[in-house]
Parts: structure tokens; C-alpha cells; sequence
């Protein structure tokens, strides 16, 4: 087994970014990107040129990746949450995403890992354990707060592998159903302090 590396998304890595940002939604990229798609477009398609954007939170930019032996093997994505974001007015906001905002807001200043996935067959490698280590770097240096990240509450091996690292739950909000939903529940919001 080689060892994982990892490296600054590149423009290109667009179509691995959209899946791996599909697997990390827990179906909701996936149900907005379908919103947003045009006739004989598919919803992957949408992602991928929004992977493709230079601005905005989900952006090859704000994108590292790792790889195993050449190939892509999972990403990370993040950014550092407006010192300002509580004071965001949510009202007009989607109720499916409502949550998601609301939990991020309780997060001014941290460094929020906004995707953590690893493709199947490269899973139990320790992929994931990298790329939050890569996170903490980033976020050492961009945001002196901490880390955020949310998860879904009942994707225990997701939960299980924040808490190894350090993360603490710190509140939650339920999740609100959406057709393609992976997920029930709630979403919880954890926090982790840099050492």
C-alpha cells in the first residue's frame, strides 16, 4: 500500500472534485445540482462546472487532493468562516440548507472543512486521517479560532474519525428531508481547538 499524498487541487481535478463533493453531500449536491441543471443537462455535469469556478466556497481553489500511486484517491475542501457570519440574515435561505448555515454560523473564525470524502475503493487507508492533517496545517495558519466541520449525525464512522482527531460535538440541527437524502437525523456541528 503506497502512501497517500496530497496536493493542491488543480483545475482539472474538477470531475473528481463533483464526485467526491456528491459522496460527501449525502445526496444533497447531488438534489441542487438537479435544480439547477438545464435541459439535457445532468446533475453531475452542474457540479463539475461549479467545481470548475474560481470563486465562491466550492472551488478547485479552495481544493486539495489526495493521491495514491498517481490516481486521485479523495479531497478536501474548505475555507475559513466569516468573523461576521452570525450575523447573516437566513430567513430567505432554502429550509434544506437552513440547517447547515445555522451550525456554520456558530463558527465565526474557524477553519471549516467543507468536504472530507475518499472514493470506495480507496477507503480504510487512512486517506481521510490525512487530509484532516492537511486541514489542521491550513487552518493553523488561516484561522486561528479552530476547525469546524459537519457531519451527518448517524454516518458513525464519519463521527468516530472527527472525534479520534480532536473534534467535540458542539450542537446540532436536524436534518430536513430532500428527495436523494442519505442521511436522517440530525446535522451536528464539531469544533476542535488548535494545539
Amino acid at each position: 500500500m503506497s502512501t497517500p499524498s496530497v496536493r493542491p487541487a488543480r483545475f482539472q481535478d474538477a470531475t473528481h472534485l463533483a464526485a467526491l463533493v456528491d459522496i460527501a453531500g449525502e445526496g444533497l449536491a447531488t438534489y441542487f445540482w438537479g435544480q439547477m441543471a438545464g435541459i439535457g443537462q445532468s446533475p453531475f455535469e452542474i457540479g463539475r462546472i461549479r467545481a470548475q469556478r474560481d470563486e465562491g466556497a466550492f472551488t478547485w481553489r479552495n481544493a486539495h487532493v489526495a493521491e495514491v500511486d498517481g490516481e486521485v484517491a479523495g479531497a478536501l475542501i474548505g475555507y475559513r468562516i466569516a468573523d461576521d457570519a452570525a450575523d447573516e440574515d437566513l430567513s430567505e435561505m432554502s429550509e434544506i440548507v437552513r440547517p447547515l448555515a445555522e451550525l456554520e454560523a456558530l463558527a465565526p473564525g474557524h477553519w471549516y472543512v467543507n468536504v472530507l470524502a475518499v472514493f470506495p475503493e480507496f477507503r480504510g487507508r487512512g486517506i481521510g486521517t490525512v487530509l484532516l492533517a492537511r486541514a489542521d496545517e491550513i487552518g493553523r495558519r488561516d484561522a486561528p479560532a479552530g476547525m469546524a466541520i459537519i457531519v451527518a449525525g448517524d454516518n458513525e464512522g464519519a463521527v468516530r474519525l472527527y472525534q479520534k482527531v480532536g473534534y467535540r460535538i458542539v450542537a446540532r440541527r436536524p436534518v430536513f428531508p430532500f428527495p436523494g437524502n442519505r442521511r436522517g437525523g440530525d446535522w451536528l456541528l464539531l469544533t476542535k481547538a488548535h494545539p
